[in-house]
């Protein structure tokens, strides 16, 4: 059973659907279809599509009676991209004449306000279940309309229902659904999901964690083979949404593993049955990986749709890759005692507002006063901000901390509306260098503290070390097409061939560097072979530093390789690969790629090499 829906993006026509999956007599998963990614969002970078998972337990004829009606309970309904044909699918299961109909909502955005708001029209007696924190975002958002580039697709004040009843769940609750089900409501507070509300059914063991544990890719299975199947995909999730409330995410994770759990069916990808287990440790292993950094960052924001939210995701993701610890709160949801150690044991700060009626929210003017009151001049400062017709909440924020004399790491970031794909990578390069700035100060001061000498590049081994040589290549690469074009480029001296059969090479790539986005499984790219004698321009071009969004192959003349990446004139040689497999190295990125193409362009010329006088740096 499935419906289908096609929609033109850019000159692509995507087709999305539903499909029903049984799960139990009466149980079952609706899940929409999405090939490609359908947002600009970072965690959906790998851009392998996506579903959107929810679960409906139909009403029980022999058990669910109230007076002339039965009753189905949602978990988790999907947000308006899904509406046009998840509204039929449910149809197709529940009545709106004969059955009532409770909706569990797991997080409110203004996204699944759509299909609330849909679902409230047909369903008059519909009852939302949410946490305290998801009540008070239903009840503020209901009736306000999100902007939008186009006003023509705004939804009319006066099309809105009236909000329907909901219950609210304080702390973990148990509700029987019939006698075969039973299900307990987690709330599951986050900075960036402040309404999290997990559902668990008890004797399945089926925990419908919403938006923990998913991955973005689109299948049709149920589960997951094995756990190598979406290893990368929910890294990558795990690394763009978790990292800056790792300290949440783990207390979360402990709650869970009370539980009997047999599956996880997250809100996004296919559900874990016999790895679940496994995952729960990587959660608490890519927490801790985190936690063990020196320095850490304060990201303290309010995003009334979402927005904002997605610019401070983008900032934590390139912070991240340095390694440096983010400590994510919704300034909304702390408290001033919160908002207070985390600006005393933080390096550095990040704040960030949507502009909502010419002004800051509330709870930004006061989290605004904290700092000014609490924070060290001395550590760097960056703003940011999503707005419709207006920024003056980023206005403020600027005007206040210059006055109050903190200093700027970058020019605020004043987005109207959402950020696409070529301003969520300028976004995460942002991220990266506060990042690498706040390393480069601990750094000088390590150093002066121990005289000025460096330990570490005095050992033995370390200088051994050193003597290994590499060849000196530019990496390149494009992906994505028109308008969401993303590229990057990057010296690369840590190369070695892998196999001859088929042929293939390992690179190792730093966690910080940019292009590391661009090289998952299945991407490809150009490794152009740098010749003794004419590496120094191409060098100078790639050795020095690039402002996040900068163009890196200005004023160079290119060709393109037969995928499409750049390639160099003056090369001793090109490669064209494709990323096979990825493993995690300390502070790098190990990535074999099979070889597809090449040329060598210069037969008499030699390969420029790498000479380093220690292995603690290149």
């Amino acid at each position: 059973m499935e419906n289908t829906s096609q929609k033109k993006v850019g000159q692509q026509l995507i087709n999305r659907s539903v499909i029903e999956i049984p799960i139990d007599d009466n149980l079952i998963s609706l899940r929409g279809l999405s090939p490609k990614r359908l947002r600009f969002e970072v965690e959906y970078g790998l851009e392998r599509g996506t579903t959107a998972n929810s679960f409906l337990f139909k009403a029980d004829n022999k058990y669910q009676q109230t007076k002339s009606k039965k009753t189905a309970i949602l978990i988790h309904p999907p947000g308006a991209t899904f509406q046009e044909f998840f509204i039929p699918s449910l149809l197709e299961f529940v009545s709106p004449q004969t059955t009532n109909l409770l909706v569990v909502v797991g997080h409110v955005n203004p996204n699944r306000l759509v299909v609330l708001r849909s679902l409230a029209k047909k369903f008059s007696s519909l009852k939302l279940i949410t946490s305290n924190a998801g009540a008070k975002l239903l009840r503020d958002l209901w009736f306000q309309e999100k902007p939008s580039k186009d006003q023509h697709n705004k939804e009319k004040t006066n099309e809105i229902p009236s909000i329907p009843e909901i219950k609210v769940i304080r702390k973990e609750e148990e509700i029987e659904i019939n006698q075969n089900y039973r299900l307990t409501l987690i709330p599951a507070p986050t900075a960036r999901w402040p309404g999290g509300l997990i559902a668990f059914e008890n004797s399945l063991g089926l925990l419908m964690s919403d938006k923990f544990f998913g991955a973005h890719l689109c299948t049709t299975d149920w589960a997951e083979a094995n756990a190598l199947q979406t290893e990368e995909e929910r890294r990558h999730y795990f690394d763009c949404l978790m990292v800056p409330m790792a300290n949440q995410v783990d207390a979360l994770v402990d709650k869970l593993e009370e539980l009997d759990i047999k599956t996880i069916a997250p809100g996004h990808g296919p559900a874990i049955e016999g790895s679940w287990r496994s995952l729960i440790n990587d959660y608490r292993r890519w927490s801790e990986q985190q936690k063990k950094s020196s320095l850490k960052v304060a990201l303290l924001f309010a995003s009334a749709y979402g927005n904002t939210a997605a610019i401070a995701d983008a900032l934590a993701t390139g912070i991240s890759r340095t390694g440096i610890c983010i400590e994510s709160l919704n300034c909304e949801f702390t408290s001033t005692n919160e908002l207070i150690e985390a600006i005393k044991t933080a390096d550095g700060y990040l704040i960030g507002s949507p502009t909502l009626g010419g002004h800051a929210p509330t709870p930004i003017v006061s989290a605004l006063g904290t700092l000014l009151a609490e924070g060290d001049r001395q550590k760097p400062v960056g703003i940011f901000g999503s707005y419709g017709w207006s920024g003056e909440a980023l206005d403020l924020l600027e005007s206040k901390l210059r006055d109050g004399g903190f200093i700027f790491s970058f020019d605020p970031i004043k987005i109207k509306f959402s950020p696409d794909v070529s301003t969520l990578q300028t976004l995460e390069q942002t991220g990266t260098s506060f990042g690498r700035k706040l390393i480069k100060a601990q750094t000088i001061q390590q150093r002066r503290t121990q005289g000025g000498v460096g330990v570490t590049r005095s050992d033995p081994a370390l200088i051994a070390l050193g003597r290994i040589i590499g060849s000196l290549c530019i990496l390149t690469t494009y992906k994505g097409e028109e308008n969401e074009m993303r590229s990057g480029a990057m010296v690369a001296s840590w190369i070695s061939q892998a196999s001859f059969s088929p042929p293939g090479i390992t690179i190792a790539i730093a966690k910080d560097r940019a292009v590391e986005a661009l090289l998952h499984c299945g991407d490809s790219f150009a490794l152009n072979i740098l010749a003794a004698g004419r590496e120094n321009k191409l060098m100078k071009q790639f050795l020095k530093p690039f402002d996040p969004g900068a163009d890196r192959f200005e004023s160079l003349d290119l060709t393109l390789s037969p995928a499409g990446h750049p390639l160099f004139l003056e090369s001793l040689a090109w490669v064209e690969g494709t990323v096979k497999q990825r493993m995690e190295c300390g502070d790098h990125w190990l990535i074999y790629a099979e070889i597809n193409n090449g040329k060598v362009l210069d037969q008499q010329g030699i390969t420029a090499v790498h000479h380093r006088k220690s292995g603690a740096n290149y």
